[in-house]
């Protein structure tokens, strides 16, 4: 009987390491995929992995990806139609990407706000119009409220406002409470067999559009299948999409920073109804559009739309801009 444990005892470590070994090399294979672009900009607490494109004494143009993504969802096809006139700057969020945070405490949207808010100061950027799309859409909100100082308007793309009454399907696996277990799922299981379901997933998150062949590499999509990408969208999913009560509490009486919302009209990951035309119902400030026929992957799919969108709110928006060269960097600490 001992020598029987001995034998599963062994095999089970032998699988696990076999797992390890494989998330290891997804996340190797990633790195060649999508690689590091943009500069590193130290914050309290870890670092901003960013892009800008555009002249320097343009106005800053902040975007903020969404659950699971990173920069590269907006420099597929967005950024380049706005740096004609605007100093656009893409960001990894905090943790994304290739930016780095402590770890799960720093996953709630205020404390992601924060390191924002300290990334703008060392770098200079005065109060940037910020795009936000999906999960990037409540964290510009919260920079918006936490921070009303540092953004002079919100062009939020297909963004994620109100408390969610169901994890939407695609995303159930990342529902895990336990950091213990969600690290030992992303080290082992999910991280070496996220890839096999990734095809599926991204169907399920462009739909009812077709996801473009090259999502993964060109648009980063492939860094979100590996360990550090679950356990990163796990955290952001627990603890940052689970603020979002406390976030809908303020709309009413504390939101002021002007500028509108964009859906897809067939959104299938976040539905435009309650995210979209209710919550601008509770934010007067801002105004609701919405594309007839588009799904969830607005900064993807309908680039052109959303550059247009984009800098109609930045001309409604265009007194509240910083003038121009009004700052200088402030130093790292």
């Amino acid at each position: 009987m001992g020598a029987f444990f001995i034998l599963l005892f062994v095999l089970a470590a032998l699988l696990l390491g076999g797992l390890y070994l494989a998330g290891l090399r997804n996340a190797a294979k990633a790195a060649a995929a999508a690689p590091k672009i943009g500069q590193e900009t130290a914050t309290r607490g870890g670092s901003i992995h960013w892009v800008e494109s555009g002249p320097a004494e343009g106005r800053p143009v902040l975007c903020l990806h969404g659950l699971s993504g990173n920069l590269r969802h907006f420099t597929y096809a967005l950024t380049p139609l706005l740096s004609d006139e605007f100093r656009v700057i893409a960001i990894d969020r905090p943790g994304c990407g290739y930016s780095r945070r402590r770890g799960a405490e720093d996953a709630p949207l205020p404390e992601q706000a924060r390191m924002i808010a300290d990334f703008l100061d060392r770098e200079g950027v005065e109060r940037p119009l910020v795009v936000g799309h999906s999960l990037g859409g409540a964290l510009a909100l919260t920079l918006a409220l936490d921070h009303p100082d540092k953004v002079s308007g919100l062009a939020l793309l297909a963004p994620a406002t109100m408390p969610v009454e169901e994890v939407p399907p695609m995303f159930k696996a990342l529902t895990v409470q336990s950091p213990g277990l969600r690290a030992f799922l992303g080290h082992t299981l999910i991280g070496a067999l996220a890839p096999l379901k990734a095809e599926e997933t991204t169907r399920a998150v462009f739909a009812p559009e077709t996801p473009p062949a090259d999502f993964d590499a060109k648009a980063g999509g492939i860094l979100a299948v590996t360990p550090r990408g679950y356990i990163v969208s796990s955290e952001d999913l627990v603890h940052g999409a689970g603020g979002a009560e406390a976030l809908a509490a303020r709309y009413a009486t504390e939101l002021r920073a002007p500028g509108g919302v964009l859906y897809g009209a067939a959104d299938a990951v976040i539905s435009p109804e309650r995210h979209g035309r209710g919550f601008t119902k509770t934010a007067p400030s801002l105004r609701y559009e919405e594309i007839e026929g588009a799904g969830h992957m607005l900064p993807i799919l309908w680039p052109e739309r959303c550059a247009a969108f984009i800098r109609a709110i930045a001309r409604e928006t265009a007194e509240n801009a910083a003038p121009q060269g009004a700052s200088e960097a402030t130093p790292a600490q």
